[in-house]
């Protein structure tokens, strides 16, 4: 009998590279240890962690500043070690949050158009580790909430608009997390950790709602990831040190639905998953290669799609959100391959004839508005992600600035003596003059930041000038 080829949109995926103009070049991607993707990207930017004498640094680009980037190409350059991860906020453009071998994890609002300058000063620094920090990942609904996970063995999920740690989960992990992910709704957590057991932890109980030992026999890192059914995929070794995709379902863990050898080879493989066509890539740490799978709920739950292979190994990978795809060309990913010296843009596209819109390609994403604020999430309450449209492309709003509260200690003394006194005394606080204090605070900064700006623009017309009139002579 002939054997019937599964149906799939999918099938015929095929990926490439763009031309080498489009690519940016003469970075020096860092050199680091550590398996994390070296790479963020949104809509608007493209961010790298490069090597830096004298601490840690990310360069951060603006999307269509492709070709050679000048040496003198400013930074962020706050942390003074290594840089081990960096995630952007899913709900500001302008906002990443960086993790590094200092023990610190710090959050930046990068200007509108990319940096003028290099940048040391961050909107927030956040301290809560022992040891350096390797992990850092943002909620995917609520609004400041920001989780990191250092070699400590402690996650900390923090309210960034307060600076504060808010839970802190010191004794679910004996060893070295490996990664953490969050659900679509961000109400759990699932880890991968040193000791080979993959977690799924309500981080706001502090409870361990599923556990499995030793998902994958090898030593080797493994990675645990969330798809929007509410399953997990997780990557690892076998004993045997062949590399290994498997999908569990949370409910019981005994068994996984389904295990995938795929081949022999130590680089870590790194998963990225689209939740909205179901399909998850996997780029291997050192491989020259990007699979990809889709995944559906019928067994054998994990069929293989196809391989792009290039000629470069890869050291990191950049993973654009949906919103910032090409729709009218059929782009379904888009990722940024770190080289030695340089980040290729590749991309995913599904061949079609037609040029409307395909709507079974893009059904509604996730937006970039929150679903709450994060009070209402330490508070309890969940809120899916706000779907929106890719019909006519994405158009990105106006982002808005991100405003650290930090909480004064006196005030909440104040407060304290003055719970007994009349609700008249109450209303008679002096929130206003702390709020215009802030204001004028804010305004002042401002104008700093210009006259910084405008004194070393001065410099370099000063220095341009002595160079043109050299040349002159």
């Amino acid at each position: 009998m002939r054997r019937v080829v599964r149906q799939s949109k999918f099938r015929h995926v095929f990926g490439q590279a763009v031309k080498n103009d489009q690519c940016y070049d003469d970075i020096r991607v860092s050199r680091v240890t550590w398996d994390s993707a070296f790479c963020a990207v949104n809509p608007k930017f493209v961010a790298i962690i490069i090597e830096a004498s004298g601490g840690g640094a990310f360069l951060v680009l603006p999307l269509h500043k492709t070709g050679r980037i000048d040496k003198a190409y400013p930074t962020v350059c706050g942390h003074t070690g290594p840089v081990l991860d960096i995630d952007w906020c899913p709900h500001n453009d302008q906002v990443i949050a960086s993790g590094s071998e200092d023990c610190t994890v710090m959050v930046w609002q990068i200007p509108e158009n990319g940096l003028v300058s290099s940048m040391s000063e961050p909107v927030v620094v956040l301290e809560g580790h022992s040891k350096r920090v390797g992990i850092i990942t943002w909620h995917p609904t609520a609004r400041n909430v920001l989780l990191s996970a250092g070699c400590d063995n402690q996650i900390i999920i923090w309210n960034v608009g307060t600076g504060e740690a808010m839970i802190t989960l010191e004794d679910m992990h004996p060893d070295v997390i490996y990664n953490v992910c969050w659900n679509r709704n961000g109400s759990l957590i699932c880890t991968a950790c040193k000791d080979k057991s993959v977690r799924v932890i309500d981080p706001r109980k502090e409870t361990l709602i599923s556990e499995r030992e030793k998902a994958h026999e090898g030593a080797r890192p493994m990675r645990a990831i969330f798809l929007s059914d509410g399953n997990i995929l997780t990557t690892g070794f076998s004993r045997m040190s062949e590399r290994q995709l498997a999908l569990w379902n949370t409910a019981n863990m005994e068994e996984p639905m389904t295990v995938n050898e795929m081949d022999t080879s130590n680089g870590v493989l790194l998963p990225f998953y689209d939740p909205d066509t179901n399909v998850v890539y996997l780029c291997g740490k050192g491989d020259s290669s990007i699979r990809y799978f889709e995944i559906t709920e019928e067994a054998p739950y994990v069929h293989f799609l196809n391989t792009f292979a290039t000629k470069e190994p890869q050291r990191g990978m950049g993973y654009m959100p949906k919103r910032g795809l090409d729709v009218n060309k059929c782009e379904i990913a888009r990722f940024f391959k770190l080289h030695e010296r340089k980040c290729e843009p590749v991309v995913m596209t599904v061949p079609r004839k037609s040029d409307l819109f395909q709507d079974d390609l893009y059904p509604d994403t996730a937006g970039p508005d929150p679903a709450l604020e994060a009070e209402d999430w330490f508070d309890g309450k969940n809120g899916e992600p706000i779907l929106i449209s890719l019909k006519n492309g994405y158009v990105p709003g106006k982002n808005r600035d991100l405003k650290v509260v930090k909480k004064n200690i006196l005030d909440n003394k104040a407060s304290k003596n003055t719970e007994n006194s009349t609700p008249a005394n109450k209303s008679a606080s002096p929130a206003p003059s702390i709020k215009s204090e802030a204001k004028l605070e804010e305004i002042l900064k401002e104008i700093k930041s210009l006259k910084d700006l405008v004194s070393s623009q001065e410099k370099r017309i000063i220095k341009l000038e002595e160079q043109m009139s050299k040349i002159a002579i």
